[in-house]
């Protein structure tokens, strides 16, 4: 069932679901796993990795997760795991974008609200001097209000106030108007296991899988796989050691890095990928993948 065809406004789709947050996550979980991916799933034993992963968001409720999931909390938890020099630079911290002295900021930045997961409440500023301020300060604002929790995703639960928070930002000095290639280190019980690609994501999104010692999965997942295989980076294992440490605490957790020029650069944890309705293309890696993930640590 395709939802958004039947109900194509957002807008709707969220009214909708905040007034359904009395429903239990457990009974909500069930229903939209049934309407996303197009069958039953099963929680209590599951066995594909889009059913561990609503697993997941029921039973394992480790109180770090908040402060991994907010933008501005995670960069203290990557100090403490003594990786402080692969943070962006940060140029500020505000509790209403109106406080923003855009004056102080350099000619390109990167603001985002810290209550955004998976690309959303960003706004990338490639030229300060074509931003129009009154018009950024009042959509920021906007975001920085706590919306429903549609996927029902427990680590966003009780986190920090969301707040606004300016950085550097990052670009492909080959190709600047295509983005940086993004690195989505998936890892189990704190090891790595596979990585995905993001690359030209500005024009024409693609996206490849490839092993940890850089053989190529072929396996679609939202976005076409590029053709052209990427080169190794030469800094592949110093990602992947990034990666183990950044993942120690958890049964699960993707790692994603940015590398530009040979430099590692942290961008975010994350716990429910797509919400952990993960749809491969053959469907069978979703029980490959579900493999690597043992419930056992958690469900009791």
């Amino acid at each position: 069932m395709d939802y958004k065809k039947i109900i194509k406004s957002q807008n709707i789709r969220f009214g909708i679901l905040k007034c359904l947050q009395w429903i239990p996550d457990s009974v909500m979980l069930h229903l939209q796993y049934r309407i996303k991916m197009g069958r039953w799933g099963n929680f209590k034993h599951p066995e594909r990795l889009s059913e561990k992963l609503q697993s997941y968001k029921l039973y394992y409720h480790n109180p770090i997760m908040h402060i991994c999931v907010d933008k501005q909390d995670v960069r203290t938890y990557v100090k403490e795991k003594g990786l402080k020099h692969i943070l962006v630079d940060s140029y500020g911290v505000w509790d209403n974008a109106a406080l923003i002295d855009f004056n102080s900021l350099p000619n390109s930045f990167v603001l985002k609200t810290t209550n955004g997961g998976g690309g959303l409440n960003v706004l990338l500023v490639p030229d300060k001097k074509k931003l129009d301020i009154e018009a950024t300060v009042n959509s920021l604002n906007k975001k920085l209000i706590r919306g429903v929790n549609a996927a029902r995703e427990w680590a966003y639960y009780n986190t920090s106030k969301p707040r606004i928070i300016a950085e550097q930002l990052l670009i492909n000095p080959e190709k600047p108007e295509c983005g940086v290639e993004d690195f989505k280190i998936f890892c189990f019980n704190g090891s790595p296991q596979f990585i995905i690609v993001d690359k030209d994501r500005f024009i024409g999104h693609k996206r490849n899988f490839y092993t940890t010692d850089w053989r190529r999965i072929d396996v679609d997942y939202e976005y076409p796989q590029d053709t052209s295989s990427l080169l190794q980076p030469e800094n592949l294992d110093e990602m992947l050691e990034v990666a183990r440490i950044l993942s120690t605490d958890f049964p699960f957790v993707r790692v994603d890095l940015y590398n530009v020029s040979g430099k590692i650069y942290f961008g975010e944890l994350t716990f429910y990928p797509s919400a952990g309705y993960m749809k491969f293309t053959p469907d069978a890696f979703d029980l490959q993948f579900g493999d690597m993930l043992d419930c056992s640590t958690f469900m009791k």
